[in-house]
């Protein structure tokens, strides 16, 4: 069935409009999602990049943390890139000490583990699934994943470290494919979330 997904943005903080832009043009109905009330509305979600302490507490302040929560636990699909696959790790090294996660992939991650912000750096990423050729990775203070758990699965790794999983509905990169204008990831995630509306339906 190739039904238009509606799905939102978390717009608490980080590259919000950039991520729209992909949706859309990956065949979504986009749109930024700021309330709990919201997730109502939207088959899928994705939580952007940004600064990941920020967030979490944003999420918190805005009462969307135990609701986003519920909704992976739903099984709903989620896709977080660079800040947001902090957001959707079980676990975490180097982040805060009151800092919260949503969960959603037994891994553990590291924040900042590829630098600093004046070592960002752009590279040709394999990514499992995806046709065509290697993707254009923007690494952005980005986090790397130290270990995965048995229901996880590797879809890529850069530099012997692990940049992109996904363990059921729950799809996450260290980089920003929607830096790139390749859509071929936010694709596969539009594709995520139309299988899941139709095993709901």
């Amino acid at each position: 069935m190739s039904t238009t997904p509606t799905i939102g943005v978390l717009a608490l903080q980080g590259d919000v409009r950039e991520h729209v832009k992909a949706l859309a043009d990956a065949g979504a109905r986009a749109l930024p999602v700021r309330r709990p009330e919201e997730l109502a509305e939207i088959g899928g979600l994705v939580i952007p990049g940004g600064e990941s302490t920020t967030m979490s507490k944003l999420a918190v302040a805005f009462g969307m943390l135990e609701p986003l929560r519920a909704f992976v636990r739903a099984g709903r699909p989620v896709y977080g890139t660079c800040a947001g696959m902090i957001m959707v790790a079980d676990k975490l090294l180097d982040g805060r000490d009151d800092q919260e996660t949503l969960g959603g992939i037994d891994m553990i991650v590291r924040r900042n583990a590829f630098g600093r912000q004046n070592e960002s750096f752009e590279a040709a990423i394999e990514v499992a699934g995806i046709g065509g050729g290697p993707v254009e990775g923007v690494f952005i203070r980005a986090p790397w994943v130290e270990s995965v758990g048995a229901a996880a699965e590797v879809l890529a790794t850069y530099g012997g470290h692990t940049v992109a999983v996904r363990q059921g509905n729950v799809l996450a990169t260290s980089f920003h494919p929607e830096l790139t204008g390749d859509h071929r990831i936010h694709g596969l995630f539009v594709e995520m979330v139309r299988a899941a509306a139709d095993e709901r339906a």
